[in-house]
């Protein structure tokens, strides 16, 4: 779940921190969200543990909350100084359900490398958010999809049980797989769950990367200097366990073209651990805004292998490197 809070905008967190003024005790409360505490969890106190897991948090916000009755741990209202101990629920409760939003179908162009009764494999270009949130409730990917498949009476945008099976950042362009029955979803979360898919990435980088190939290991979490950033904690127990393997693809001057696999999936993974190897990721504004050769972070979803969830056959996709990535690369011939 740890995951998915990392994709929560600065609004929601307004939400959730924000108790209303006139709430009292009998209102009925909702969770909006919940976080469970590893077997190895250090005592932390519990707005530090929700600061470490929270973009756009602050301690105070959490403490307000707290005091409002709306963090409880193991189903309890505490207060903010309570200590987080291993196996704990942390919920974050508010007395509103969490807001729904109507995915509106719209037509916006698709590129579908691959389409079946049960799931489609689209090539997302650069530029398109995934899904529907705080500035772009509108003209996302799950807006397309819904409008694509407006004709399949057992397509639904707003079932969770259908649609999107993972997301890739605003700025990556590349593969994304979408499960249209609910079989199919469920089948093939639990492949990406259980890490038997295997997903490629390509990375324009800038440097001199000493060796061909190598991997890189260094847990990652929120830069407690800048919380909109992710860091690498190569000691140490902060943040979580992430390994990503590189292999040098080709060499122009200071840029080089690089393909990224990874052993883990953590919020910003492959450009932190770049950035960490001396080799930033081209455009990436966030962690190196010097770039300016590339108007996106210069990163592509490549490749994409899972099992048909029905048939059972090994599905292997591959897409060509973008136009605006070719050509940043090849401005260093």
């Amino acid at each position: 779940m740890d995951e998915f809070l990392d994709d929560m905008d600065d609004e929601q967190v307004d939400d959730l921190l924000m108790p209303e003024e006139d709430e009292t005790s009998s209102s009925q409360m909702y969770e909006h969200f919940r976080f469970v505490a590893d077997k190895g969890q250090s005592l932390l106190r519990v707005d530090k543990f929700l600061v470490d897991r929270m973009m756009g948090a602050t301690r105070n916000r959490i403490q307000l909350a707290a005091e409002a009755g709306c963090i409880l741990v193991n189903d309890k209202p505490v207060k903010s100084n309570y200590r987080v101990k291993p196996l704990d629920v942390v919920s974050i409760v508010m007395d509103r359900p969490r807001r729904e939003l109507e995915i509106i179908p719209e037509d916006i162009p698709l590129n579908i490398v691959y389409e079946d009764d049960d799931l489609l494999v689209v090539n997302k270009p650069a530029g398109l958010v995934v899904h529907p949130g705080h500035g772009n409730y509108t003209g996302t990917l799950v807006n397309a999809l819904a409008y694509y498949l407006k004709d399949d009476p057992y397509y639904d945008p707003s079932d969770p049980r259908l649609g999107l099976v993972h997301r890739i950042d605003k700025d990556t362009s590349g593969l994304l797989v979408v499960a249209k029955r609910p079989e199919a979803k469920s089948n093939l979360s639990l492949q990406f769950f259980n890490k038997t898919t295997k997903r490629k990435y390509r990375a324009l980088v800038w440097g001199i990367v000493q060796e061909d190939e190598g991997r890189i290991e260094g847990n990652i979490g929120r830069d407690p200097r800048d919380r909109m950033q992710m860091t690498v904690f190569p000691e140490g127990d902060q943040g979580k366990t992430a390994v990503t393997h590189y292999t040098v693809l080709e060499r122009l001057g200071y840029v080089s073209l690089v393909e990224c696999r990874l052993e883990t999936g953590r919020t910003h993974q492959i450009r932190v651990h770049m950035q960490y190897l001396g080799a930033p990721l081209l455009g990436d504004y966030l962690y190196h805004p010097d770039f300016t050769r590339i108007s996106r972070v210069a990163l592509h979803s490549s490749a994409l292998e899972f099992i048909h969830p029905i048939t059972g056959i090994p599905m292997c996709f591959h897409v060509p490197l973008p136009d605006d990535m070719e050509k940043a690369f090849h401005l260093s011939e």
